[in-house]
């Protein structure tokens, strides 16, 4: 078992990031290895190019995500961890597999129209066509299961495809066919201050968002000024109809708890906010100081974490070279 799963470099990394990726990413490394598997983590800095971004930003948002992944849990004694422009087979098969895969596949691609919006004309290429290096990021090391969210697994069954295709087409077995891995523990987090709006960097308030590099003293506050309504907290889910800002608070806490919503209930049926709020901050104050400090101990290096990325670019590369030599020679690329 082998899963394989990105992330592209973006600063600043908030409590949504962490709860409904990076914390599962951890969970994932323990459970997966315990079952005699194997993980793969990279940071998609290719796909970071979809859109323009300065220079010096993106070479500074990959090392501060890939410093974040370790300071939450990632273990690059443990899991592969690598960025994909220092394993060039990633474009190379990428490349190889344009000419397997169909426009009429990615015209029904969605996150393009959405992304696009009404530019359509103006989006770059690479947008349009990034669907084919996520195939090729995962088909590359003979990913058998590749961890989706519901915005992704059009995504996965467009690797399904190009590899089946790939397969009959030269009559041979070469690709194997990830399946998806769906966590349901994967919480999504909402804004602070509007709980039917998704916590995000775009959002202008610095208080709808908890950043991974807040103190202790803004990660309270931040939970003491969220946006709630006055009613207590009711005994079950059901009472959280229509209250979304109530609910997301319960999400969050139950999600740093490891606990299901329905405890968290339990345990504060009839309180007001007054009681709960302060309770929630503690918990986060508890779960995000020891990332915090440690992701400013690694920052102090940066040297360090590019190293780090080498070492698991090396390991990657000795898994990706046979693997693409093995592509060419099916292909007639390599006699």
């Amino acid at each position: 078992m082998r899963v394989v799963s990105g992330i592209k470099p973006t600063g600043n990394l908030h409590l949504g990031n962490y709860l409904g990726a990076v914390k599962q990413w951890v969970a994932m490394q323990d459970d997966i290895q315990a079952q005699g598997g194997e993980t793969m983590y990279f940071i998609a800095d290719l796909h970071g190019l979809t859109e323009w971004i300065a220079p010096a930003d993106m070479a500074a948002n990959t090392i501060e995500m890939t410093a974040t992944l370790i300071a939450a849990g990632i273990d690059p004694e443990r899991s592969i961890l690598f960025n994909q422009t220092r394993v060039p087979q990633h474009s190379e098969l990428s490349w190889l597999l344009n000419n397997v895969a169909r426009v009429g596949w990615l015209n029904r691609m969605t996150q393009f129209k959405d992304k696009a919006g009404k530019n359509r004309e103006g989006a770059s290429v690479g947008l349009y066509d990034y669907p084919v290096l996520m195939a090729a990021d995962v088909l590359l090391y003979n990913a058998t299961h590749v961890p989706v969210g519901e915005d992704q697994k059009q995504h996965l069954e467009l690797a399904r495809d190009i590899a089946t295709k790939f397969n009959n087409d030269y009559e041979r077995e070469v690709f194997t066919l990830p399946a998806p891995l769906i966590s349901a523990a994967a919480p999504r987090i909402m804004s602070l201050r509007d709980g039917s709006a998704k916590m995000s960097k775009s959002n202008p308030s610095e208080m709808s968002l908890v950043k991974l590099i807040d103190s202790d003293d803004m990660i309270a506050e931040k939970f003491r000024k969220a946006k709630t309504d006055p009613d207590v907290l009711p005994e079950t889910m059901d009472g959280l109809e229509g209250r979304p800002e109530a609910r997301n608070l319960i999400t969050i806490y139950a999600a740093m708890a490891d606990r299901a919503p329905a405890d968290v209930l339990t345990q504060f049926a009839g309180q007001g906010f007054g009681a709960f709020k302060p309770a929630l901050a503690d918990l986060a104050v508890a779960t995000l100081g020891p990332i915090r400090e440690r992701l400013t101990r690694l920052l102090d290096d940066r040297g360090e974490v590019g190293r780090i990325l080498e070492r698991g670019a090396e390991k990657a590369r000795d898994l990706a070279a046979p693997m693409l030599l093995d592509v060419q020679r099916t292909m007639g690329l390599q006699v």
